[in-house]
């Protein structure tokens, strides 16, 4: 039933509307109930029989009324046959109405209806925490705090930048002590090569010009290979070729 009726709170059944026909033999027996279960305890909250015994087939409409039963306490329906025969056609309607009582307090003139109490609001009295002595006290103390704090960060600040000055002075003159001494060595040096150019006269000789003539004579003019020395020039650009295609081999290594 819950897809068939509305989902409304308060719909109440007040009649049930069917119809069918019959397909019997008219010598034969039966009965047809259309009913709904009881959705909230055991058996049927609704149901209706017609008997067709020893009747011929034929179409049947009918209305039953019921008293305004909550939607709720309908369950699933259905047309059930007693006897030889079927059913064709069949179709089953609910008519329901709205009970606009079914919340008393919807409406002063419902069954139940209570007079809502009315509720009083006491007015309290917020303190100020700032007049309180204690609290006062304590925001004084706190603000003379961090102004302390503030004025120990200033006097770092100002020992740092101090510290930073006489660092910068002290560098300046090591730097010019540097200075001083490479230019003190420097002069020396200078000196010391000014001192050695100025040579005496002593060290000073003469040597007598002319021909000076080769007295050596080689039986053979033609000087052979050195084999070692091929050898040793071969295996050096062996080596060299080798270590040039490893060189390659690395950069390329998918070829």
């Amino acid at each position: 039933m819950t897809n068939i009726l509305p989902k409304v709170a308060g719909l109440q059944i007040n009649g049930v509307i069917y119809s069918y026909t019959t397909v019997k033999k008219t010598e034969d027996n039966m009965l047809v109930h259309v009913q709904n279960k009881n959705a909230l305890g055991p058996g049927y909250i609704f149901r209706s029989t017609d008997d067709w015994s020893k009747l011929p087939s034929n179409t049947i409409q009918r209305a039953v009324p019921v008293g305004n039963i909550f939607a709720e306490n309908w369950g699933e329906g259905s047309i059930e046959i007693e006897g030889e025969g079927s059913v064709t056609n069949a179709f089953v309607a609910y008519s329901y109405q709205y009970d606009p009582c079914f919340d008393p307090q919807s409406s002063p003139v419902c069954p139940g209806y209570k007079i809502p109490v009315e509720f009083t609001v006491d007015v309290v009295n917020v303190t100020d925490p700032l007049d309180d002595e204690l609290v006062r006290k304590e925001f004084e103390r706190k603000s003379s705090q961090d102004d302390e704090d503030e004025r120990e960060k200033a006097r770092a600040r100002a020992s740092a930048t101090a510290a930073e000055r006489r660092q910068s002075r002290l560098e300046a003159a090591l730097s010019a002590v540097n200075t001083a001494l490479m230019t003190a060595d420097a002069t020396a040096a200078a000196n010391d090569f000014f001192a050695t150019a100025a040579l005496p006269d002593n060290y000073q000789i003469q040597i007598p010009g002319g021909e000076y003539k080769e007295t050596i004579r080689l039986s053979d003019a033609k000087l052979p290979d050195n084999p070692r020395g091929a050898r040793n020039t071969w295996a050096q650009q062996l080596l060299h070729e080798q270590m040039v295609d490893l060189q390659y081999a690395n950069l390329n290594p998918q070829e």
